[in-house]
């Protein structure tokens, strides 16, 4: 039947429809394909104002099959950096200190954020300034991990001091593979909570630090600018109301540590809240952070975008954060090696094994390192030099560690380090898992440093004042028994290891723990000075913590 001339004007309408709703669309795709293309320009255009720096011994992403990630987040306590932010630094250096007083730049911070893609998850563990470490080339000299950046040192010490030596030293003496290198100023940390309208904490009691220039004079939820925040985060002289009275809280860097953890918590809120929310707020964050942020020269625009994608429904409040174990020496620290390194009291906090190798054993968690675990005990060549003075403490440490069936190839004398001074487990290059394997029969205050094995060793144990080495297990025989000893036992003082003609009693714990168990002095140590930030919250009741709900 011949189409009606409506029929005709309603196909008509059809077609002018169907061309209008794929104008619409083809304009909707064109639309988005520009304003994609604007956010890929702005992504770029941020990336650029980061400020990359060379960072050496970084550990390739391409070793690592799951995809896993070391981040280490450095604060750079520099002076005379901020110098270019005039006014901050006229209104902040009364109590940051201006560039004449304090020369250089430590890492006032150090934290570890491992990234395991796989499973979606995120951790943290910060490293405590004032750790104890030898310094890779430093030919046995020993530093606090925070002057491992400090240029200032170079000219004493000689040592390339920087970024790369920082990594260098997490990675070679705690075995912890870095992958990239991310650093903050004062500077910055004060401008984000500042864009962010500040940051809100509650405190159960009044609060001053003379040093950072804290104080809180108010009880209850109380709402803190960039300075007050920053004052707050580096407040290691914290004193603290009690029922009138001014008491001090003496945990230094380490109740700093675990303040700081409260404060990030409750800053990721506060970005969650205000700042992703808001693309004006959101804007303004990477304006004040961006342009002084400090990366390593590899880590590239494309590493950040998958990292955001991979990790976008992480919930940065809920991200474990802990602390390296360590113990706190109240004592005044001499460096017999080097007279002139004296550290006043406090100054020096101690690795201490096994509860560090435990904590930092999820950080190389996917990351395709090769477990200590796999290496068998007598596939290890181990020398052990005294290196206390202390009579018969290289044979006999020497006879428990071939009990447990390493292949000693012999003892030696060392020129006496600190009093006190850590066991250092010294591995030629290529060979730490085989010093992972050696730290790992070992309690008390130890670490390891690549370099300074005995000739034909790849692991030489240098013994400190406070250690002890593992028993055999129950029933188990020595790979390489020899002047008459068949089996090992732990230590029962500090800085011995006994041997003995007879079998040690059966044990309900094993390896370091089981060491750390059975000598008195050990234990002693882990329950008296042993800080690992796992406290209750009653303990240390004055510190800050989060704003009630509602």
């Amino acid at each position: 039947m011949p189409a009606t001339r409506r029929d005709l004007h309603r196909g008509m309408r059809r077609k002018r429809r169907s061309r209008r709703v794929l104008v619409v669309l083809v304009s909707f795709v064109a639309l988005c394909l520009v304003l994609a293309g604007g956010a890929l320009g702005y992504v770029a255009y941020r990336y650029h104002q980061i400020h990359k720096v060379t960072v050496g011994h970084l550990a390739s992403a391409s070793t690592s099959p799951a995809g896993a990630e070391n981040i280490l987040l450095v604060g750079d306590n520099t002076r005379c950096g901020l110098k270019k932010y005039s006014q901050f630094y006229k209104s902040a250096k009364s109590h940051v200190g201006s560039c004449s007083q304090v020369g250089g730049g430590r890492s006032d911070v150090v934290m570890i954020l491992h990234l395991d893609p796989a499973t979606h998850s995120a951790a943290l563990v910060s490293l405590p300034r004032d750790l104890w470490l030898p310094m890779p080339g430093g030919k046995g000299l020993e530093l606090r991990v925070d002057d491992a950046l400090n240029s200032a040192e170079t000219p004493y010490l000689h040592l390339p001091f920087g970024p790369s030596l920082l990594v260098q030293t997490i990675e070679q003496d705690l075995g912890i593979p870095i992958n990239h290198y991310v650093e903050l100023n004062f500077y910055t940390f004060e401008q984000v909570v500042n864009t962010l309208g500040g940051v809100s904490l509650y405190f159960p009691t009044e609060l001053k630090d003379a040093y950072s220039g804290l104080r809180i004079t108010k009880v209850g939820c109380q709402h803190l600018n960039g300075a007050q925040a920053l004052a707050l985060v580096r407040a290691r002289h914290l004193y603290y109301m009690d029922k009138g009275v001014w008491r001090y809280d003496g945990t230094g860097d380490l109740g700093r540590i675990k303040r700081s953890h409260i404060f990030l918590r409750v800053l990721a809120a506060e970005v969650q809240h205000r700042g992703i929310s808001n693309p004006l707020t959101a804007n303004a964050i990477l304006g004040s952070v961006l342009p002084d942020l400090t990366v390593d020269q590899g880590f590239t625009l494309s590493d950040m975008v998958h990292m955001a994608l991979d990790f976008h429904s992480v919930n940065p409040t809920t991200v474990p954060a802990s602390t390296l174990p360590v113990v706190i020496w109240s004592k005044a620290y001499h460096d017999l090696a080097n007279p002139s390194n004296y550290q006043s009291p406090g100054f020096v906090v101690f690795p201490f094994q096994p509860a560090d190798q435990k904590t930092l054993a999820a950080l190389t968690s996917g990351l395709g390192t090769t477990p200590w675990q796999q290496v068998a005990p007598g596939s290890v060549s181990v020398g052990v030099l005294n290196g206390t003075g202390t009579p018969g403490q290289a044979t006999n440490t020497a006879a428990a560690l071939r009990a447990l069936g390493f292949d000693v190839a012999g003892t030696g004398q060392s020129t006496p380090g600190g009093n006190p001074s850590e066991t250092v487990v010294r591995y030629a290059p290529g060979y730490i898992a085989q010093a992972e394997k050696v730290l790992s029969e070992i309690a008390g205050e130890a670490v390891m440093a690549e370099g300074g094995t005995m000739p034909g060793t790849q692991v030489t144990v240098l013994t400190g004042s406070d250690f002890a080495v593992a028993s055999p297990a129950p029933g188990s025989t020595s790979g390489s028994a020899s002047s008459g000893s068949t089996s090992g036992s732990a230590s029962s003082g500090p800085g011995t290891a006994s041997s003995t003609s007879s079998p040690p009693a059966p044990s309900s714990t094993s390896g370091a723990a089981g060491a750390l168990a059975g000598s008195s002095t050990l234990s002693k140590i882990a329950s008296s000075d042993l800080w690992n930030s796992t406290h209750s919250s009653s303990q240390f009741w004055w510190d800050p913590r989060a704003c009630p709900a509602g």
